[in-house]
């Protein structure tokens, strides 16, 4: 399929809203901040294109909102353990 569709949007949206949710719930380490940040700045730049209409920028939004909470939970800056929702062991 490729067209970005309500449902598809919705997706990815909830699953990267679950990984911010988690992130912010778990432990940190020093430096972390800087990379919650910019996942949340991008998961909310999402929404505001959702807001127009504009599917492709939100679908893009949210692939970099999540690619800094990937990047995180890697570099171990994160204390997650869910490989369902980064990829991460």
């Amino acid at each position: 399929m490729d067209k970005i569709t309500d449902k598809k949007l919705a997706k990815y949206f909830d699953v990267t809203g679950r990984a911010l949710e988690k992130v912010k719930k778990a432990k940190c380490k020093k430096g972390a901040e800087v990379v919650l940040d910019m996942a949340e700045r991008y998961y909310s730049d999402a929404g505001h294109f959702r807001n127009k209409n504009d599917y492709v920028n939100a679908f893009a939004c949210l692939n970099y909102a999540h690619g800094w909470l990937d990047c995180g939970a890697t570099l171990e800056l994160f204390d997650v353990h869910d490989n369902k929702l980064f990829t991460v062991d």
